[in-house]
């Protein structure tokens, strides 16, 4: 081989050269696909609770052709299954990618995924994130990539840095910057894009003086209100601990297996109720981890941040889904049985004031409880977050497209409507795959499923290359939404009757109150 990089198209194959060594990919239907690429080294041993570590270089051509294997985590709603159980070894810090052409004179704009999963979850791997629609219907360079989640990523431990999973972040975005060339990417013109803790992962990226020039545009999807103040997740870090008879150091919790460690945290997550005393409204929620005001690696929450213009100079996707929390109340078993005190506790405890169940009943006085119930949690979890961060970006400034998915899922007989995680399968056009399963089970994407799939991927890429999305950008005077469903309509937000009661709410770090 004498050229930098080349392609066997014979063999199926393609080879980069970059900074760390040569790498084999795939050819996959007119795109080279990489799997696999270290971009830090393994976080065990004295790395293990560490900030991610410089990877080390390697002679000849190393084989990129399978996903790394997944962070350690706790089991999802779909058990451990699959490629969890499959992969070994413990390189979990590996980005992938999808590129038209390995042609460092290409200088194609460049999407780098983030994956959600309560903080608790998630894999690049997951067949659900299979990025080939994006890189070939947009033309451009799309890279996943592994980062530290639960107790490795975020638990917030003595003798290491606080959001260990966002600085794994950081560094593939570092691993962006300096190699993205060789594989025909542009590093000028990045765009990160996540849903859910995905979602509140670019968010913080947003205001992480580290983060800061690694991108120039951000989609954010569904962002999660969540974040922990430094005093309520050491308190959370502690009761880890406690579970596996341990105190909440690295020292102490190095001594026990990674792929062992989850257990604590599920064990704790089961009987977190117990905890309300201590951290509030966090103790009925569905995960133990969340981003951690630390003042360090992450100064402040988002939302006072990019108001104090941390993003001013990033051009912004954000927006939601309009029955975001209809999937946990059908996972959950709740669906159809929410009960009229089920719904007022709801509204007392996570409401925005003391007057919130009477203000919900007050502007929405046809609701049942089943949908007060869901209301109040899609607008507290997801709903609102977007639209304070949206205002938030105008207030400083930046500039901002706001989009609402309300079109249904089709699956079980269309009761989960436009719940949370709907964009996953319909951005990537996995339907078959991960939730899509669910989402879209046993039912043939529709040819208006498959427009509206394309349309998400149209636009995304569209912003990615331009900046412009296909809609007018949001200002708080007529609040321009893109209403994403069958027939794509540009109204002021939809949800208005919820973002007046949200109005003067500040989503803060959780305190600890006990």
């Amino acid at each position: 081989m004498t050229t930098p990089n080349s392609r066997d198209t014979a063999a199926g194959s393609a080879v980069v050269r970059y900074s760390a060594g040569a790498v084999r990919g795939r050819l996959e239907d007119g795109l080279a696909v990489f799997r696999g690429i270290p971009f830090a080294e393994p976080p065990v041993g004295e790395a293990r609770f560490q900030a991610p570590r410089p990877v080390r270089g390697w002679d000849g051509v190393r084989e990129a052709t399978e996903f790394g294997p997944p962070p350690p985590q706790e089991s999802g709603f779909q058990g451990r299954g699959g490629v969890l159980e499959a992969a070994t070894g413990d390189d979990w810090l590996t980005v992938n990618v999808w590129t038209p052409a390995p042609d460092p004179s290409a200088r194609r704009p460049v999407m780098v995924w983030i994956y959600g999963g309560a903080y608790k979850l998630g894999h690049a791997g997951s067949p659900g994130y299979d990025a080939q629609h994006i890189a070939r219907d947009g033309d451009l360079v799309v890279v996943t990539f592994n980062y530290r989640v639960g107790v490795e990523g975020f638990a917030r431990i003595d003798g290491a840095p606080a959001n260990r999973g966002l600085l794994d972040q950081v560094a593939a975005l570092e691993w962006v910057r300096d190699n993205i060339t060789a594989f025909g990417g542009d590093p000028e013109q990045v765009t990160v894009f996540g849903e859910s803790a995905g979602a509140g992962s670019v968010a913080s990226l947003l205001v992480m003086p580290s983060a800061a020039g690694l991108f120039r545009r951000a989609v954010a999807q569904s962002v999660p209100s969540p974040y922990f103040s430094d005093e309520l997740a050491k308190d959370i870090a502690s009761a880890i601990a406690a579970e596996a008879g341990l105190r909440p150091t690295a020292t102490d919790l190095a001594t026990v297996d990674p792929r062992q460690l989850p257990t604590a945290g599920e064990t704790l997550t089961t009987k977190m109720h117990q905890y309300e005393d201590r951290w509030g409204a966090v103790a009925h929620t569905l995960s133990l981890f969340a981003p951690v005001v630390d003042g360090e690696v992450l100064p402040t929450t988002p939302w006072q941040g990019v108001a104090a213009g941390a993003a001013r100079d990033v051009e912004l996707v954000l927006g939601h889904n309009r029955e975001e929390f209809r999937l946990f109340t059908v996972l959950d078993g709740q669906f159809g049985k929410i009960t009229e005190e089920d719904a007022a506790s709801a509204l007392r405890r996570f409401g925005p004031g003391p007057d919130a169940e009477q203000a919900y009943r007050t502007a929405f006085p046809d609701a049942s409880p089943g949908e007060l119930y869901e209301l109040v949690n899609s607008d507290r979890v997801f709903r609102m977050p977007c639209v304070h961060l949206a205002d938030a970006q105008v207030a400083a400034g930046g500039r901002v497209h706001v989009y609402e998915l309300t079109w249904p899922a089709p699956g079980l007989g269309g009761v989960l409507g436009s719940c949370h995680g709907l964009d996953i399968p319909l951005l990537f056009g996995t339907f078959t795959a991960d939730l899509g399963n669910l989402l879209f089970a046993d039912v043939v994407p529709s040819p208006e499923a498959l427009a509206l799939s394309s349309r998400f991927r149209a636009s995304w890429t569209a912003f990615a290359r331009t900046g412009d999305p296909g809609w007018p950008a949001y200002d708080t005077e007529g609040r321009a939404v893109q209403v994403l469903d069958a027939g794509p309509v540009v109204t002021a937000y939809p949800e208005e009757a919820s973002r007046r009661l949200w109005e003067g709410h500040a989503f803060a770090a959780l305190p600890l109150i006990g």
